[in-house]
């Protein structure tokens, strides 16, 4: 029983924690829905074109957007469709497709990056400050 509450303070310090990452994460959510929106762009999509920093596999990308595969290709799909990403060949492997944004992609990924910077809810924070939240996060993230 002792262990127990000993234990209590530990429990409720990483669940404020986790309330208050949760909350960012929603905050962050927001933020890149109400600027996609302007865009005419979902939040997925918006996700998809700010990770796409070069030629990438689907893979990738979905890697990058913390979803499966399937979910990135019905993505990568709607943004085709609107001229933004196109699929190459990769030049290594025969079996994939590279993503590529277009000049209308790059544009689009562009105004998107200069729009998510304004108000953003990491922007409370200085440069060093991000450095620390984001080697503290990889810490956390790496450690599981």
């Amino acid at each position: 029983m002792t262990t127990s509450r000993a234990q209590e303070p530990q429990a409720i310090a990483e669940r404020q924690l986790c309330g208050m990452v949760n909350g960012l994460a929603q905050r962050i959510g927001e933020h890149v829905r109400e600027h996609a929106t302007a865009l005419g762009l979902t939040e997925a999509q918006a996700t998809a074109l700010r990770e796409m920093t070069g030629p990438m596999t689907m893979r990738e990308l979905a890697e990058r957007m913390s979803c499966e595969p399937s979910n990135a290709t019905f993505v990568v799909d709607k943004l085709e469709k609107q001229g933004l990403i196109e699929r190459h060949p990769h030049p290594t492997d025969r079996r994939a497709k590279h993503l590529v944004l277009t000049p209308d992609g790059t544009a689009m990924r562009d105004r998107l990056l200069e729009l998510l910077a304004v108000g953003s809810p990491l922007a409370a924070l200085d440069p060093e400050a991000q450095r620390v939240l984001h080697g503290l996060l990889k810490q956390a993230i790496t450690r599981s």
